[in-house]
């Protein structure tokens, strides 16, 4: 009897860390979006600059920390910045700064700089 008990507490505890997972990673995308459609916002305010040249800049702004210095995590932030200027800077548009498209192009690249470390 008591093994049942067990068995469905473990069960529970398997259920709950999955949708914390997925829920987790449902926000990494949106927080990088806040960051930055805080930032495009205002640079488009300036006229002679472009969509291109906001992404870029809001892009590093977001994703490389301040106190990246050395270390697997500065090779991770280089990496998912490299594939975000690639990748994502493109889908901004002086109308539309296309927050969650950005934080899930921002998202992929994560995934994708994961595996190469």
């Amino acid at each position: 009897m008591e093994k049942r008990g067990v068995s469905s507490v473990l069960k529970v505890c398997l259920v709950l860390v999955i949708l914390v997972g997925q829920s987790t990673a449902q926000v990494v995308p949106a927080i990088i979006g806040v960051c930055y459609v805080a930032c495009f916002v205002p640079c488009m305010i300036d006229p002679d600059t472009t969509a291109l040249s906001c992404a870029l800049k809001c892009l590093q702004r977001c994703i490389l920390p301040k106190s990246t210095v050395g270390g697997v995590k500065d090779t991770q932030s280089f990496c998912k910045l490299g594939c975000a200027t690639a990748l994502c800077s493109n889908l901004s548009t002086k109308e539309d700064p296309a927050e969650q498209k950005v934080g899930s192009c921002v998202n992929s690249c994560s995934a994708t700089c994961a595996k190469k470390n």
